[in-house]
């Protein structure tokens, strides 16, 4: 029954939990920023050794480009961790490609892909869940071995060991979350890559042909769903709008 317990009151943390490591919550503002010009430090120097002429090695160049592959497009969108960065790319994959606010439609694009890619992202993120609960827990539980010190029947040989051991743990977990996100971003791209065209449908509307154009309409629904309704927004889907066909029986409507 505790573990039961312990096991949704864990899950019911989960996003706190998450958007601590990524550097969203409980982040003074000096440290924020000093996070992000650090990572912004690592991503530049990352870029230079890539672009040395010198680095001959095709497997350090693969190495180093899976490295920077894990910031986001933008540096606008830097983040002060390695996981937030990590998170952050394709967070902001739909939009940068697209105008495809995932994070706002979500629910909706999740509804209209096909099961087996659905089924990917949950795996996906469920490798990173695994070693972020991993981190918390074993850092936890060094936390009370250390605490523990000062009880007057305490192991003290065992209580170290065990608190030095899980602590030098948890950076491990932390970079094997990191590197576990690399296949998250690959269901995530996937995701939105397979779901544009049944979210389009879903949403009555027709992919369009043009790129440009198609860009347009995702940032029109991404208005029309995130402010309040204007009536602006009728004429300006007008474009994108399916053409329904007429019950039988019904005469057409007038053309002009």
């Amino acid at each position: 029954m505790a573990a039961v317990l312990l096991g949704l009151v864990l899950n019911a943390l989960q996003t706190p939990l998450y958007r601590f490591l990524e550097g969203y919550a409980l982040w003074p503002t000096t440290a924020f920023e000093r996070g992000c010009r650090r990572q912004l430090s690592r991503q530049r120097k990352t870029t230079d050794r890539l672009a040395d002429p010198a680095l001959t090695s095709a497997v350090r160049r693969s190495l180093l480009r899976e490295k920077l592959s894990r910031y986001p497009v933008s540096n606008n969108q830097i983040t002060p961790t390695r996981l937030g960065n990590a998170i952050r790319r394709f967070e902001e994959y739909g939009y940068d490609r697209y105008r495809l606010d995932t994070q706002l439609l979500w629910n909706e694009l999740t509804s209209v892909v096909p099961e087996p890619t659905n089924k990917q992202v949950v795996a996906a993120r469920t490798n990173v869940d695994f070693f972020v609960a991993l981190l918390y827990g074993h850092a936890a539980v060094a936390i009370t071995a250390f605490a523990s010190l000062s009880a007057s029947r305490a192991d003290r040989p065992v209580l170290i060991c065990t608190g030095i051991g899980l602590a030098a743990l948890t950076p491990v977990w932390y970079h094997a979350a990191v590197a576990a996100t690399d296949e998250w971003a690959a269901a995530v791209r996937a995701l939105v890559n397979l779901g544009r065209k049944p979210l389009a449908e879903g949403l009555g509307l027709a992919l369009p042909k043009s790129l440009d154009d198609e860009r347009r309409m995702w940032q029109l629904v991404t208005r029309m769903s995130n402010r309040p309704y204007a009536p602006a927004a009728d004429a300006a889907f007008q474009p994108y709008r399916i053409e329904l066909p007429q019950p039988s029986g019904e005469p057409s409507p007038p053309t002009s």
